[in-house]
Formats: structure tokens, C-alpha cells, sequence
């Protein structure tokens, strides 16, 4: 069983505990990566089209024997469209040849274990000082993780004391790097069609 220092306001270690067996569970990122691509696809929507898109005009091919493809155009002779191409796909105004259904299956499924499995491994993967720092977090390395604070935190309400706390446990570097990504993105000014990322502090 693992050990790990608990840390009062002063950033300094007032007792040891016995981490949960939650956190003796080995890495599964395949599992991680199937649950976390499960749970994003349960926010897609199904889209369809109008199964009449591109089908309402007089379309009609003329057949073989005048020289000309054999795709439908629309009837008439005056009128202004008449002898243009329509209705197949590829053509202006024409319908899609595959379009999209509300009958196909988008949602993700897992199974219950795996689900678990891989809630755990990510809770014991957040021990791991080699994968956190894998992942960009800046903090100090002579800290335990994961970094656990006294209940005396809670008690702290404002955002300047917080700071302070934070700061003497080790992490601030990382609240710098969510500050210096936030400048960074409103630097970039508005992208239309993209999602505006940040960097993940401390938490």
C-alpha cells in the first residue's frame, strides 16, 4: 500500500495516509481512450436530410440517339432552365448521392466493467508524477501525488488566500501556464468553426 504525505496551508506535511486500493490499478489506456470516445459520442446528434432534397423539378433524361449524356434534365423549351442538368448527383441543385440518416448509429457503447476499469485507471494514473508530468503540469516534483491538501483549505474564501495556498503546495507554475494559453488564445481573436482551447490547470 502507498503512503502519501497530506499538506496543510503552509505547504507543509502535517500527517501520512494510506492511499485507497483504487490507486494500486495499472494503466489501461486503450480502455481509457475507448470510454472517453464512448461518453463524447453520446453528444453527437443524428442529422438526416429530406428524403425530397434535390428531387423536385421535372428532371427526366431525353434517352439515347441525340448525342448528349444520358443524364436527366429538366422539361421544357422556353423556359429558362430548360435542357439543364438536375435531380442526379453531381449536378447544380441535384441530390446527394449518399446522403446522411437519422437511422444510423452514432452512439458509442461500452461495457459496465470496462467503464469501471477505466475510471480507475485513470484515478491511478494521477499518482503517477511521470505521466502528470507527461502531460505538461508543471508542479514541484518532490510533492506526493496525488497532492492532498487538510480540510482547512475549505475553509478559505477568498481567490488571493487560495492563490497563496496554492503557490506555497507547488503548482503555481501551472496556474501560470492556464494564464499564459488564455492570453495566447485571445491573441488568435475569433475562429469561426473551431473550439477555443486551453490549458488544464491543477485540478
Amino acid at each position: 500500500m502507498k503512503r502519501i504525505k497530506v499538506y496543510n496551508l503552509d505547504g507543509k506535511a502535517k500527517r501520512t495516509i494510506t492511499l485507497p486500493d483504487v490507486f494500486e490499478t495499472s494503466l489501461r489506456r486503450d480502455v481509457i481512450q475507448r470510454a472517453v470516445v464512448a461518453q463524447q459520442s453520446h453528444r453527437l446528434q443524428p442529422q438526416g436530410r429530406d428524403p425530397m432534397a434535390g428531387k423536385r423539378n421535372t428532371a427526366e433524361s431525353y434517352g439515347v440517339g441525340r448525342g448528349l449524356a444520358r443524364i436527366p434534365r429538366i422539361k421544357g423549351e422556353r423556359y429558362r432552365k430548360a435542357g439543364q442538368a438536375a435531380f442526379a448527383p453531381g449536378t447544380v441543385g441535384g441530390r446527394l448521392a449518399h446522403p446522411p440518416t437519422t437511422k444510423k448509429i452514432i452512439k458509442k457503447k461500452i461495457n459496465f466493467k470496462e467503464r469501471r476499469l477505466a475510471l480507475k485507471s485513470s484515478i491511478a494514473a494521477t499518482a503517477d508524477k511521470e505521466l502528470v508530468n507527461g502531460r505538461g503540469h508543471r508542479f514541484n516534483l518532490k510533492r506526493s501525488l496525488p497532492l492532498v491538501i487538510s480540510d482547512e483549505f475549505e475553509s478559505i474564501n477568498k481567490t488571493e488566500e487560495a492563490l497563496k495556498v496554492l503557490e506555497k503546495l507547488g503548482v503555481k507554475d501551472d496556474l501560470e501556464k492556464v494564464k499564459e494559453s488564455i492570453k495566447e488564445r485571445a491573441g488568435k481573436g475569433t475562429m469561426r468553426g473551431r473550439r477555443l482551447k486551453h490549458a488544464v490547470g491543477p485540478l
